[in-house]
């Protein structure tokens, strides 16, 4: 009865290595759990390990090299016994290491803060160096595979927070074969055609959309005039992200409206407080307030909404500047007629006095209340307006995208951002409230998504309404290793803030570096729970998750139709996954929307149901013929051979196909 049990426990261990499963050989893991688990390893004990971490100094075995054959993989940090066991053997000399060259992206500066003084390692016949010491090529990270396994070795542990010294430590782990263990699908991205205009788009939203990029948020202004080539640009931008199950929104950046129309309209300017236009950065400003240009704007607006197949608008960052608040009279908005005179009816002093050393503290607080409050009405109206055109368009999705103010608390006096008076609006509106990170704490660590979500949830009964936008930007204040985002750092952030937030959102797509794409849809996907059951594998997702897969599957018992070639997508919940019998029913390949379920009703038609707060795209193996929608047959909108655009909302779809 006792071998009995122990060989059941092997073959449980056994099983158990085949899952996305790490352990650390130490008591102090260091960064090890965060850097492993930002593209969705679990951490285990090392019975049921399939990666394993080695930190410096562990010593040599021999079983090691019998693990790695079998499909370990084993990272190794520095000198040890075990290291010189597979060949990185410290050398005589030194070398002075503060900046590195990796090979995933040579020309991107890697500097560290503090420079360390280094041994030179001799490296195993057949090793690949993925990063090297600028100057002299002294090898920093490097590894090889062996059997069905592979080794990684780094000179010295990778920094408190993972991503200090070596930011391509994941990739490097992906070129010596591991793969990751999960696909989301959901995240997305801010686009402007200006860094774009003259690329295959058929390419770039394949691209975007195996990078787990759901929705597309197109800087709208571009396309404000009518102009032929430019409308034929965005007309098949469109399209192509609609064949691929991409969403395309209309991103707006009022009071920024177009450079036409800046040059058409000096009469409605806005101006700062020294009474110039108010041109800040890129952005344009006019004055909403002012009744004739708002009729004017809006006017064009909807004609803009009306020329595109849009599947949805964001209304970013309206409200005002600067960063620097009243302190800088330069950039400081509103100050146009419009404003100053109804603050003078209420108040009774012209806010510009503010600036000449006339007014009180007190008076600067009436005027910065009085701003936010104005920032509120515009923010309502425009939400008005934007709602109404869900008359003739019932499919479209509206976002308001809002920097924070409530984790860094000084943005409402400096831009005149106040959540607390927006957030109330989602009672009675139907919005994605998309809270923007604010440049101020980009420096920050990935831990803050939750400091932020803890913060907004007493403004609102709508959590599952809370977005968050990341800005994947060069930062201003000085970082290390990198001046944007990438790599281990970016991983992580995109994993914390989908651990909090249901949807997230990239600032922009033109920014995200190339060796980042092939994991981000990974770091992307929140699992919580993955483990074997006998053939079985149960998995449990807060919203839903893709897992690598190749062949048929079963999902708790039933023939599972919604799957591709590669992965097959499962709905929100615990769920048990297992290999099933080869079916010739109709596949769903990507559907972009929350999956709730989906069966088989025979060889020729499947039914699914889902929730989408905008249009959802199906994607099915083969065309379409008939459609039924909640049980009524309805016309279908197809986006090309095999894609329909189906009603926002909650939804039972029933597909018959050829």
């Amino acid at each position: 009865m006792r071998l009995l049990v122990s060989l059941l426990l092997a073959g449980a261990a056994l099983r158990a290595a085949e899952m996305p499963y790490f352990s650390v050989l130490a008591d102090d893991a260091g960064a090890w759990p965060e850097i492993l688990s930002s593209i969705g390893l679990q951490q285990k004990p090392a019975g049921l390990a399939r990666v394993f971490v080695a930190r410096s100094g562990s010593p040599a075995s021999n079983e090691w090299t019998g693990r790695v054959e079998k499909g370990a993989v084993l990272i190794v940090e520095g000198d040890s016994s075990l290291a010189e066991m597979f060949g990185f053997r410290r050398g005589k000399d030194n070398v002075r290491v503060s900046s590195l060259v990796d090979v995933h992206l040579p020309k991107l500066p890697i500097i560290w803060e503090k420079g360390l003084e280094l041994p030179i390692f001799e490296l195993p016949e057949g090793a690949r160096v993925f990063a090297r010491e600028r100057w002299t090529g002294a090898p920093m990270v490097a590894g090889f595979r062996r059997g069905a396994g592979a080794v990684l070795w780094l000179e010295v542990p990778p920094g408190e927070h993972g991503y200090e010294r070596f930011p391509y430590l994941l990739q490097a782990l992906g070129d010596l074969g591991l793969e990751p263990p999960f696909r989301g699908s959901g995240l997305w991205a801010f686009f402007d055609s200006a860094y774009r205009s003259r690329v295959d788009l058929d390419y770039f939203v394949a691209r975007w959309r195996r990078a787990g990029i759901s929705a597309l948020h197109v800087a709208a202004w571009h396309f404000y005039e009518t102009n032929p080539e430019a409308d034929a640009y965005l007309k098949r931008l469109i399209e192509a992200c609609h064949r691929e199950g991409i969403l395309v929104y209309a991103w707006l950046e009022l009071p920024h409206v177009s450079e036409q129309f800046w040059s058409d309209h000096p009469e409605w300017r806005e101006k700062t407080a020294v009474l110039q236009d108010a041109q800040l950065d890129w952005r344009k400003l006019m004055n909403l307030t002012n009744r004739d240009c708002f009729r004017a704007v809006s006017s064009g607006v909807g004609q803009l909404l009306d020329r595109f197949d849009w599947d949805g608008v964001n209304l970013a960052e309206l409200y005002f500047e600067s960063l620097e608040g009243i302190g800088n009279p330069s950039r400081f908005t509103p100050m146009n007629a419009d404003v100053r005179k109804l603050f003078q009816a209420e108040h009774g002093f012209d806010p510009i006095e503010l600036f000449s050393s006339r007014r009180d503290a007190e008076s600067q607080r009436m005027f910065l209340d009085f701003r936010s409050e104005i920032s509120g009405r515009i923010q309502e109206e425009w939400l008005r307006l934007l709602e109404s055109k869900r008359q003739a368009k019932p499919f479209l999705d509206l976002v308001l995208t809002h920097v924070d103010d409530r984790f860094d608390k000084g943005m409402r006096d400096a831009i005149g951002a106040d959540a607390s008076r927006v957030l109330p609006l989602l009672d009675h509106h139907s919005f994605t409230f998309l809270i923007e990170d604010p440049a101020t704490i980009w420096n920050l660590g990935p831990q803050r998504y939750s400091a932020i979500r803890d913060a907004y949830k007493p403004l609102t009964a709508h959590g599952e309404k809370l977005a968050i936008d990341l800005n994947i930007v060069d930062r201003y204040q000085n970082v290390y290793p990198t001046k944007q985002q990438t790599g281990t750092e970016l991983f992580d952030l995109v994993h914390q803030a989908a651990s909090h937030f249901e949807r997230v959102a990239l600032y922009f797509e033109n920014s995200l570096l190339a060796p980042d794409l092939n994991l981000l849809s990974s770091a992307s996907a929140a699992v919580s729970r993955i483990e074997p059951l006998g053939p079985k594998t149960i998995i449990e997702s807060a919203g839903g998750v893709g897992l690598p897969w190749k062949g048929p599957a079963m999902l708790d018992g039933q023939i599972w139709p919604a799957a591709d070639d590669e992965t097959i997508w499962i709905p929100a919940g615990a769920h048990s996954i297992e290999k099933g019998q080869t079916f010739a029913g109709v596949r769903l390949l990507r559907l972009n929307g929350e999956l709730r379920a989906a069966r088989v009703v025979d060889a020729h038609t499947i039914e699914f149901s889902y929730r989408s707060a905008g249009r959802a795209i199906a994607v099915l193996d083969r065309g379409p013929r008939k459609l039924q929608v909640d049980g009524e047959d309805e016309p279908m909108v197809a986006a090309g051979p095999a894609t329909l655009l189906l009603p926002r909302g909650q939804h039972v779809i029933t597909v018959t196909a050829e």
